[in-house]
């Protein structure tokens, strides 16, 4: 499979030294990979009812701590030997569905303040989220391994969360709004440059 590094804000994992521990403490307590993906989702739909209302400090408060069991899911698997294709699978997808609930939240949110623009950000950026994980997805199934870009997850949690609590969500909107186009569009070019240099035409 063709592999391409490109330049990104954010490490995909934290260093093994901070989440080792964190992991043999979850593994002892019998803690289980599918029960942290079902947390995270759990509280970032939480976060979004809470973004919804009104409560944007609360809510980015809840969504950082939700989608911080994101880091550690994979991780616990991988430790406790029960990694799977299947379990991939469901994180990806669980972890696509947490963010897009929490935009959703935060699409009610403007919607119900009369801040059309915003409500127009907020499902660009559902769409250009979901576009930058596709792009990928369809990479791979091509043949070409993609795990970079300019604004993938971990960027987009952390600009969200902090925007939120803050009191930052229409900037943090037009950021997303913007950078998962760009990001969509980025790997859609390499992986076209890639497919191309392998002649997969």
């Amino acid at each position: 499979m063709a592999r391409v590094t490109t330049f990104r804000l954010l490490p995909s994992r934290l260093p093994a030294f901070v989440l080792a521990p964190i992991v043999r403490r979850l593994a002892a307590a019998g803690v289980t990979p599918m029960a942290l993906s079902l947390a995270g989702l759990a509280g970032n739909a939480a976060a979004a009812i809470v973004i919804s209302q009104g409560a944007l400090f609360i809510g980015g408060t809840i969504m950082l701590l939700a989608s911080a069991l994101d880091l550690l899911d994979g991780a616990l698997a991988r430790a406790t030997n029960t990694a799977s294709p299947a379990g991939a699978l469901i994180d990806s997808t669980l972890d696509r569905a947490s963010e897009a609930v929490v935009l959703l939240g935060a699409f009610m949110y403007v919607l119900g303040t009369r801040n059309d623009t915003a409500a127009v950000l907020a499902f660009v950026a559902v769409v250009g989220s979901l576009m930058v994980s596709y792009v990928r997805a369809r990479a791979e199934g091509l043949g070409v391994e993609m795990t970079d870009g300019l604004f993938t997850r971990p960027e987009r949690v952390l600009l969200l969360g902090s925007a939120l609590i803050l009191g930052y969500l229409t900037i943090a909107l037009w950021v997303l709004a913007v950078l998962t186009t760009l990001t969509a569009l980025q790997r859609l070019l390499i992986g076209i440059r890639l497919l191309q240099r392998h002649g997969r035409r």
